[in-house]
């Protein structure tokens, strides 16, 4: 799905060069479910951006669902957004104004989709991720953690290669961070190739690979033999939670 050859980026400024990636190998199979860490500066967020066809490498090649997505240009690279990818960030990027359903059925407007289809499909994603009661409610309505189900459901109506995650848990506490790793877990059972950056070691060690970057080069590429099942461990604080009360 996602294949990459000594992929470099350098950002020059006027007085220097920096590199921030510096030949990045990676390969990440049609249905795997796969974390990048590494500590601030090490390249995950510039690998992100290439991943994503946010930016263009300075070097090497990046295919993408068997497309050579290196050299294309900005049409190109938006049009393989639109179609490929789906994104989920951090700061869940819902506009405010827009009810859970119209803010889920976006990517499909600018796709140019009926309305009665991103009507359905919308309302589809919505139910995948656990929001079938709050289709019309706006973001400010919304837990932090229903948020980000909302940008799950949104960055899945095109039904994408791939969905990239940048820090889904960030902004959650861990009773809805857990929420958000059952629900990619599911969707990865499903079938859905999931690339997540974080960097809680312990988010990581819900996916099936961790590949760890320092200073722009891939410095471990690790197997999780047993992943933490998000559910069970839901289960657990739930329980714990009732016991207080």
């Amino acid at each position: 799905m996602i294949k990459t050859a000594g992929l470099t980026k350098i950002y020059q400024t006027s007085s220097v060069a920096v590199h921030a990636l510096r030949g990045v190998s990676i390969e990440v199979k049609k249905g795997e479910f796969v974390s990048i860490m590494g500590p601030s500066g090490s390249g995950k967020s510039t690998l992100m951006n290439l991943l994503g066809c946010l930016d263009k490498p300075s070097g090497g090649t990046y295919t993408l669902d068997g497309t050579d997505v290196s050299n294309l240009s900005e049409d190109e690279l938006a049009a393989i957004r639109n179609r490929k990818i789906g994104f989920v960030f951090q700061t869940f990027n819902l506009l405010p104004r827009l009810t859970a359903l119209r803010n889920v059925e976006l990517p499909m407007l600018y796709a140019g989709v009926e309305p009665e289809e991103r009507y359905t499909r919308a309302k589809t994603a919505l139910e995948r991720v656990g929001l079938a009661n709050r289709l019309h409610h706006y973001p400010n309505q919304l837990s932090g953690g229903q948020n980000q189900r909302v940008a799950i459901a949104r960055a899945l109506v095109n039904n994408p290669a791939v969905i990239l995650a940048d820090e889904p848990t960030g902004n959650l506490d861990t009773l809805s961070g857990e929420e958000i790793m059952a629900v990619f877990q599911e969707l990865n059972a499903e079938g859905a190739t999931i690339v997540l950056v974080t960097h809680e070691r312990e988010i990581a060690e819900h996916t099936q690979r961790v590949l760890t970057l320092r200073d722009g080069l891939l410095q471990r590429d690790e197997q999780i033999k047993d992943p933490l099942n998000a559910k069970e461990i839901l289960q657990q604080l739930r329980n714990k939670a009732g016991d207080r009360e």
